[in-house]
């Protein structure tokens, strides 16, 4: 394993008030450690193919940040934060209220979810394990997210444009290219010793 995955980068009409939205739902620490914001390169046109799951007691505080509900299903609810960008949230009864909500998987939206998993699994370290329809393609324990859940998500739509959401690597191979033509963010690793 030569790959360790970094924070989500996020494009951003506004870096600095998506900023605050996430550290309000997640907490500063836990949005400085998962998610990095730079300024757009084009308007949001589509839903995003990289999303986060959140655990929440409540989705009620997220909509008081400015959330907004796009669907309700059994079991989650589909919202949408200040700049439209989607993310699922399911109950956490347990779940304190500050923060009110904490991130346990990030989801990518794939036509071949379980040949992308497998893929990524090599690369990052990861066990799969089935989703539940029963096919190998949710990652556990992968570099850099071993408290993440990576869920490959199966879609029948086609990518048209760039990932909004990208996820980083810090990576021996900056020329690591991705199967099905994902953008991700390379970090350049350090040349001190840990």
């Amino acid at each position: 394993m030569s790959t360790r995955l970094g924070p989500l980068v996020v494009d951003a009409a506004d870096p600095r008030a998506l900023s605050a939205f996430w550290a309000s739902a997640l907490g500063v620490e836990a949005q400085r450690r998962l998610l990095v914001f730079r300024a757009q390169d084009g308007p949001k046109t589509v839903k995003n193919r990289v999303h986060l799951d959140l655990y929440v007691r409540d989705p009620a505080p997220l909509v008081g940040l400015g959330a907004r509900v796009l669907a309700e299903h059994t079991g989650w609810t589909t919202l949408a934060d200040i700049e439209g960008n989607e993310f699922c949230v399911f109950p956490d009864d347990e779940r304190d209220l500050d923060p009110p909500a904490r991130v346990f998987a990030v989801c990518t939206d794939s036509d071949r979810p379980e040949e992308l998993a497998a893929w990524w699994a090599l690369r990052v370290g990861a066990e799969v394990r089935d989703g539940p329809d029963g096919t190998p393609r949710w990652l556990y324990g992968s570099a850099g997210w071993e408290d993440l859940i990576w869920k490959f998500v199966r879609v029948d739509d086609e990518r048209v444009v760039p990932n909004r959401w990208r996820w980083s690597v810090d990576a021996a191979d900056d020329r690591l290219i991705d199967p099905q033509g994902n953008e991700f963010s390379v970090l350049r690793r350090s040349s001190r010793s840990d």
